[in-house]
């Protein structure tokens, strides 16, 4: 196949078998999907004019997706980008055309997202021309996951499944999820958070080093439907390291923090529900984390050696790795209130 622009080139994921109860479901950068299905779609709808702006926040993948599927369909775009974004992101940025602006460095992610939302809304307000993509709100997000649902279906038709990812905006697990159990109800999903995220309890917890981009939040995300969850786990971040050392180390897979920490959860899980196949959605690769990740491999722990703690709640979690069954529960009343 001929592709028409990269990005649909870049787009599809490639399925890597682990173990016999594991697959990778590895993207080189998965936010591809789901900003050029936005895009066509809010083209389509007339949401958006060709040429228009689009703006959006981002710790690094959505902005990468977001810049390409503008280039793709000759927009403009705007970048509130976090201090987690590195210098070969941002140059890439800035060649395809995107205007990019960084907050400046902070204490906590905490600190930097609230920066790059505040950032965000001065911009609407200066130039109410600019579409404002909101890809942690918006579930025209979800739209673009169909299309990997499909490709795992043709895959694996008739498996037990369960799908293991980082939860961040919700879009990308719950996009696949929902697809998925149209044909079979019995789809389980495993969300990864780290600690420190409002998005499931763990906000009381603090990680210094926590620098697991886009799978936690410290403000709270539409986007994330709380009732598709069946377990959710939380790692600091020398157990993400730990797993994406691994991966590498026993799978030649380089591939970014959020990738090691679903490793790490659905080597927990396969060995819990070894009739089911364990689905790794692997978001992105570990360029980005050369420096502050794998230059410090040999302080990786051993995966053999860790398990997490069982809780039945959140108020019960404890660092470095936790884990709880949700049972596809609602976001709690309390937590709504509390976000309001």
């Amino acid at each position: 196949m001929i592709h028409p622009h990269i990005a649909d080139a870049l787009k599809t994921p490639d399925l890597v078998r682990l173990t016999d109860g594991m697959v990778l479901v590895r993207f080189e950068s998965m936010k591809v999907y789901s900003a050029l299905a936005a895009v066509r779609h809010l083209l389509d709808r007339g949401t958006i004019r060709p040429g228009q702006t689009l703006l959006d926040s981002s710790s690094g993948i959505y902005a990468y997706a977001l810049a390409l599927a503008c280039h793709r369909y000759g927009m403009r775009c705007h970048i509130v980008a976090s201090t987690t974004v590195d210098t070969t992101t941002r140059a890439q940025l800035e060649i395809l055309g995107a205007t990019v602006e960084q907050v400046e460095p902070s204490r906590n992610l905490k600190l930097d997202q609230e920066l790059r939302v505040r950032r965000v809304k001065e911009i609407l307000a200066a130039r109410p021309d600019c579409h404002w993509m909101r890809q942690y709100h918006d579930d025209i997000h979800y739209l673009g996951y169909h299309a990997v649902a499909d490709r795992i279906l043709a895959a694996f038709p008739g498996q037990a499944l369960t799908v293991v990812g980082g939860v961040g905006s919700g879009a990308s697990t719950g996009g696949i999820v929902e697809r998925l159990r149209g044909t079979d109800p019995s789809v389980r999903l495993v969300g990864v958070q780290p600690f420190g995220s409002v998005t499931f309890g763990s906000q009381d917890h603090h990680d210094p080093e926590a620098i697991i981009a886009g799978i936690g939040s410290s403000i709270v995300f539409d986007n994330v439907r709380h009732h598709l969850y069946d377990a959710l786990h939380w790692m600091d971040f020398t157990h993400a390291m730990s797993g994406a050392v691994a991966l590498l180390r026993d799978h030649a897979v380089f591939a970014g923090l959020s990738t090691g920490t679903g490793y790490l959860a659905a080597a927990h899980e396969s060995r819990r529900h070894p009739d089911r196949l364990h689905l790794v959605i692997g978001a992105d690769t570990g360029h980005r984390y050369v420096e502050r990740v794998f230059a410090r491999h040999a302080e990786a722990l051993d995966p053999a050696g860790l398990k997490p703690v069982e809780v039945s709640g959140p108020e019960e979690m404890t660092m470095p790795w936790s884990t709880m069954s949700w049972r596809r529960t609602p976001c709690p009343a309390e937590w709504q209130e509390r976000a309001a």
